[in-house]
């Protein structure tokens, strides 16, 4: 696969203010290892719910010709770090930091750590008890909303759905409302209120959650 050389210093990928425009559309960022995961292309990430920031390790010249391509038609949702030393944890606390300036000034921002380390998890833990949204998936493709978007069959939306709510931990939707609102968001609002409805069923028929009125409590670990 071709690839090509990095610029010098972390470089913003184009120019202009639709980063600076207020949306109702929760941003998903998404933060990439790239010293521990190097996706093969990042196509499916050219929306406007999505930022991506790439963090490329100091002794790392190079990154995918493919997801630099991607990069580029991304413009300014799409960043590059360079990281500047080689210190043990380097890169993931450059990715702690980002984290933490981001969710500073985007409160409804949804955070997705690609990468195998599983070193992030006590961070992630620790957002989500301060009510900041956040993951960690192994890949790209393993992103909720990602999958969401590939999902055609119901058991596939199904199963978009409980990886959503289980990244979710302690911040799920506890009624039947704010639930069908999470799962309209998560297809990017094209599922019709039946096809919401549907899902909502699905999950109680299945066991994953129980409904008492309005109420909404889950059963996610006993199928995990």
């Amino acid at each position: 696969m071709t690839a090509i050389p990095l610029p010098p210093q972390s470089q913003r990928l184009g120019s202009g203010s639709a980063a600076q425009r207020k949306t109702c559309v929760r941003i998903n960022y998404v933060l990439i290892d790239y010293e521990n995961v190097q996706p093969a292309a990042l196509s499916f990430l050219e929306k406007e719910l999505f930022k991506v920031f790439v963090f490329v390790g100091a002794s790392q010249s190079k990154v995918n010709f493919d997801v630099a391509e991607s990069l580029q038609r991304l413009g300014p949702n799409a960043t590059y770090v360079k990281i500047s030393g080689n210190g043990r944890n380097a890169l993931d606390f450059h990715i702690a930091y980002y984290i933490g300036q981001i969710a500073a000034t985007d409160k409804n921002a949804f955070f997705h750590i690609i990468s195998k380390d599983t070193g992030f998890d006590p961070l992630i833990a620790h957002l989500r008890s301060k009510n900041i949204y956040a993951s960690r998936s192994r890949s790209v493709h393993d992103i909720p909303i990602v999958k969401a978007g590939n999902s055609n069959s119901p058991a596939e939306m199904l199963a978009a759905v409980v990886s959503n709510l289980n990244q979710r931990g302690t911040s799920r939707p506890r009624t039947v409302k704010t639930l069908s609102s999470t799962i309209n968001s998560l297809f990017q609002k094209i599922l019709s209120e039946d096809e919401v409805s549907s899902l909502v069923t699905l999950l109680e028929k299945q066991g994953y959650i129980s409904i008492t009125n309005t109420k909404v409590t889950y059963a996610l670990t006993k199928h995990c």
